[in-house]
């Protein structure tokens, strides 16, 4: 074992775990990998939900009393995600605490079918954050077209948001406007605004998957030089913009009202393809002010082998520039790209939560008591 890990933290990269389940959570390992892995937060979403109920063990005893209360099957599913989120808040609660609320983060997000439905995201998210009813919760909104006043109308109740399914610098830069603009909505209505938090999750490997996908059909030795180029070079681009947009001066307004910034969260950090090292968007990703959320075994193989010299997003800008140029250059569209992941991750997020839906249904109906 090397510590990797702690010297990713001691750059300033906040390790979150992009997973969560009642095991992890009661045997304590959720605990453990806190005081020895350096973990500061943890990630959830539908599909880590929907694994971990269909597959799970721990949740036998709260479905027998929800299907003996005759409860319908949303609401099962939001007692039984709320629950597991309060659980594990509790437990980061001392890392919230000793980092002034910085960390210690838990997510959970918005029912996706909401994604493209504005005024039913912020009721959905006023609802989750009194559910769980705990400080250390961000409320994930996915970065649609209807999901952006969603956020700028969260952050302005004073509730604490994770915007998920970042995928274009275009976007990025619009979830940060809806973030400022948020934030001098609570300002305006006398908020505390030190205690309003945000990270905003830029998706990684995904870029990768597609890009490549598309230089392996056109073939060239030009294309094939690319190929794992176009991920890490989307996310420095988009470090750049979070220094921009919080070294401006509309920024210096809310830094003065004790407002936190929005810090880049580096999400679908695992590797997808076998060629390319598993720590590729950890090693290659570190900078200040940045969250890293990591499924287990990209945790486990930074822990093992991880490469951490240091910061290895300054200076790059150039040449990350340069890169996605080379790639519209051979004609693959960076718009219809970042679109289609967008649209895929919501997708696939439904799918998730649909395919959830089904199986606690059943479960509601086996372990349901008979009449009489």
């Amino acid at each position: 074992m090397t510590d990797a890990l702690k010297r990713l933290s001691d750059e300033g990269v906040a390790i979150w775990l992009d997973d969560l389940s009642r095991k992890r959570i009661t045997s304590g390992n959720l605990a453990e990998l806190i005081d020895e892995q350096h973990v500061v937060g943890v990630t959830t979403n539908p599909s880590i939900f929907q694994k971990a109920i269909s597959h799970g063990d721990g949740y036998e005893q709260q479905l027998t009393d929800l299907a003996t209360r005759k409860v319908t099957v949303d609401e099962a599913i939001r007692m039984i995600t709320t629950a597991d989120v309060r659980d594990a808040a509790d437990i980061l609660r001392p890392v919230f605490d000793a980092t002034d609320g910085q960390d210690g983060r838990v997510s959970i997000e918005v029912d996706p079918r909401l994604a493209h439905r504005t005024a039913a995201t912020v009721a959905e998210a006023k609802q989750l954050a009194w559910l769980v009813d705990r400080p250390n919760t961000l409320i994930k909104i996915p970065a649609t077209k209807a999901g952006l006043p969603a956020i700028t109308e969260v952050i302005g109740k004073g509730i604490s948001v994770n915007v998920t399914l970042i995928f274009s610098l275009e976007r990025y830069r619009e979830v940060m406007d809806a973030y400022l603009a948020g934030l001098e909505k609570a300002k305006a209505a006398g908020l505390d605004l030190s205690k309003i938090h945000s990270v905003a999750s830029f998706f990684v490997s995904r870029v990768d998957t597609e890009i490549d996908k598309r230089l392996d059909a056109i073939g060239t030795d030009e294309a094939k030089a690319l190929k794992g180029k176009a991920a890490l070079a989307n996310a420095r681009l988009a470090y750049q913009a979070y220094e921009e947009v919080f070294g401006s001066e509309r920024w210096a307004a809310l830094d003065k009202a004790q407002a936190n910034k929005q810090r880049p969260l580096w999400a679908s950090t695992g590797v997808k393809d076998p060629a390319y090292k598993d720590t590729l968007y950890v090693d290659d990703l570190v900078a200040p002010g940045t969250v890293n959320t990591m499924p287990e075994a990209t945790l486990d193989a930074t822990a093992d082998h991880g490469q951490i010299i240091g910061n290895t997003i300054a200076g790059t800008y150039e040449q990350a520039r340069a890169e996605l140029d080379a790639v519209a250059k051979l004609g693959i569209s960076y718009d219809d790209v970042v679109q289609l992941l967008e649209d895929e991750g919501v997708e696939k997020f439904e799918a998730s939560w649909i395919d959830l839906l089904n199986s606690t249904e059943a479960e509601l109906k086996r372990l349901a008591p008979s009449e009489g």
